[in-house]
This record gives C-alpha cells, structure tokens and sequence, in this order.
C-alpha cells in the first residue's frame, strides 16, 4: 500500500504493544484546505493529531506512528473505554466540515480508506464493530466523518457495523416508553454520555449522531417510528 510520511511532533511518547490497538476511528480535518489541516495537526499549539490523514485525491499520508497514541480522539467514550486515544488508530478524511461547507467524500478518499482499514484490520485484528466515527464516541461536542460518509457501503467491506433490515419481531411503539427503549438500545450498541432512565437536554445531540450514522436522510434530534426500529435493528445486528 503506498503512502508518504509529514510526521506530527503531537503523540504520547509511550510506546504501545501493538494487542493494544483495538480502535480505528474516523474524522474529517474540519478545514478549509489540506494544507490548513497537515499545518493543523503538526501544531505543537493545537496539540491534536491523526496516524493518517488521505486526501481528497486518495493519497495516503502517515503522521504517527501506530505504536505512538496520536491525539485525535479527545474525550471520548464506548461500551467500557474512555478516552480512546490509548487503543485506536485515528484516520482523518480530508473534507471542510459542517463549519466550513461540508462536502462529500471522493471515490478516490473511499477507496484508499478501505485498503488503508483493511490493512490495519487484518494486522492488529481488529473487529469489525471497532471501526467507529469521532461522533460515535464523542457525540455531545462532534459531528464527523458525517452523515455523508459511507458507512453501509464500508460495511460490506467488514468495515464498521450495518443492520440487517429484519422487520419480523420489532418491538411496536409506544410513546412514553420510547425514549427509554431507545437509549437502552444506544447503550447495546456502545454510545454513552447518556442515563437510560432520565432524559437529559442533551439527549438531543445522542439521537441526532444517531441519526447521522444510521440514518442519515433524516438528522432531526427527535425520535421517530423509523429512528426507532433501526435503534432496535442495530442493537439485535451488532
């Protein structure tokens, strides 16, 4: 697999043991340019980070090395992890972001990122429901890769988790339980910063990243019949 190295000073001076990675998460830079995002990530002001970044003609660049935690994740959490930086590989998509004119991703970005995670799959053996987004584990304050990226297309690929459209045995709705059938659900599949049991004003920012991954037509922070059912559908696939 060919790419070119631009390495970042911004990681853990740690070395890992390589059975420590069990993550790959996927960003997009968020700025206006490739440029702007490589002067970004060797920043030893931004202090932030990525093991990859593949811009938007496919090239593949390495900025960490994968034995080093790269600063991409932040705060973060998933099923029983937090701050995910110390067992994930961070690829970062080279797009403008919601801030700046969100965009879609190139064929040529898709494909080097599905050889790219491919590759990292099968060196480190990583499971095919670990390949999450930044809004995945750290829904309150991000929104990429995005509702744009092609997360059922990359499934098919083993690459990050589907739900297989079963309608049989769902569960029927039922107004003043939906909230909490719903996070229970988020919860099977690993989402937190949430209690099941109370609502929250925050709620709002979990179902929406939801939505953006799993239902990406439809970004409303509000809980619908659909919105539900795939809740349900991804909880029982994964």
């Amino acid at each position: 697999m060919k790419k070119t190295y631009n390495l970042s000073p911004n990681f853990s001076k740690r070395q890992r043991n390589f059975k420590e990675i069990n993550f790959i998460i996927f960003h997009y830079t968020g700025m206006q340019s490739e440029i702007e995002s490589i002067k970004r990530l060797k920043s030893t002001k931004a202090k932030v980070s990525c093991h990859y970044l593949i811009n938007r003609s496919g090239n593949i660049t390495q900025m960490v090395k994968d034995n080093k935690s790269a600063w991409h994740a932040g705060k973060s959490k998933w099923k029983k992890f937090n701050n995910l930086n110390k067992k994930s590989i961070g690829i970062e998509l080279v797009n403008k972001g919601h801030r700046l004119g969100y965009e879609k991703f190139t064929n040529m970005q898709i494909q080097s990122l599905i050889k790219l995670s491919l590759f990292l799959k099968k060196k480190y053996k990583i499971k095919k429901e670990n390949f999450l987004g930044h809004s995945d584990i750290a829904p309150l304050r991000k929104k990429d890769p995005g509702e744009k990226f092609p997360w059922k297309k990359l499934s098919k690929f083993k690459i990050g988790f589907w739900y297989t459209n079963n309608k049989k045995n769902l569960s029927s709705s039922n107004k003043k339980k939906d909230r909490k059938f719903f996070f229970k659900n988020l919860h099977k599949i690993g989402y937190r910063y949430f209690k099941i049991n109370s609502k929250n004003a925050k709620d709002k920012l979990l179902i929406e990243a939801f939505q953006r991954r799993f239902y990406p037509e439809k970004i409303s922070g509000r809980l619908d019949e659909k919105t539900l059912k795939i809740s349900e559908l991804v909880a029982k696939s994964n």
